[in-house]
């Protein structure tokens, strides 16, 4: 198993934050780097999406945990490879919210595969997160790419 996490803060609220998840998984662009979403039934435990990343192939995953404004998750198998990908959302206690996104890979070989495909798979956390937090902040999706993400205070989980 290889795992590791990206954390950032945000003014925006959980809810807010919560929002951009919900539309971003659901098929919302929420900024210019946004991977593409396409929603296969509700957003809910067990509903299939095809993940489209950046310049990439499209991979199925199914989402697996949806606590509204705490928790966001889903997994992607590959073959014997298991890629979980999961946001968790604490408030802060002056208001604004701590978000974690962290990626888990496991499977029989996972040991040979995950130190060179986590690193590239989780490259884009810190803009991800960056960008959620900047579409937050506005309350609604950046369609401007010139529009620049919000200050990200990351610090590695």
């Amino acid at each position: 198993m290889w795992t590791t996490s990206h954390t950032g803060t945000t003014t925006a609220s959980p809810a807010a934050v919560w929002a951009m998840i919900e539309a971003l998984h659901s098929g919302t662009k929420i900024g210019p780097e946004s991977d593409t979403f396409e929603l296969h039934g509700p957003f809910a435990v067990g509903t299939t999406l095809t993940v489209t990343p950046q310049g990439q192939d499209p991979m199925e995953s199914t989402i697996t945990h949806v606590e509204p404004e705490r928790v966001y998750a889903d997994v992607t198998v590959y073959g014997d490879i298991t890629l979980a990908f999961r946001h968790d959302l604490a408030p802060l206690p002056g208001g604004g919210t701590t978000v974690t996104h962290t990626l888990v890979i496991d499977g029989a070989g996972s040991d040979s595969v995950a130190p060179e495909l986590g690193p590239q798979i989780s490259a884009d956390f810190p803009a991800a997160l960056a960008e959620l937090f900047a579409a937050a902040e506005h309350g609604a999706p950046l369609t401007d790419s010139s529009e620049s993400p919000a200050a990200v205070a990351p610090a590695e989980a």
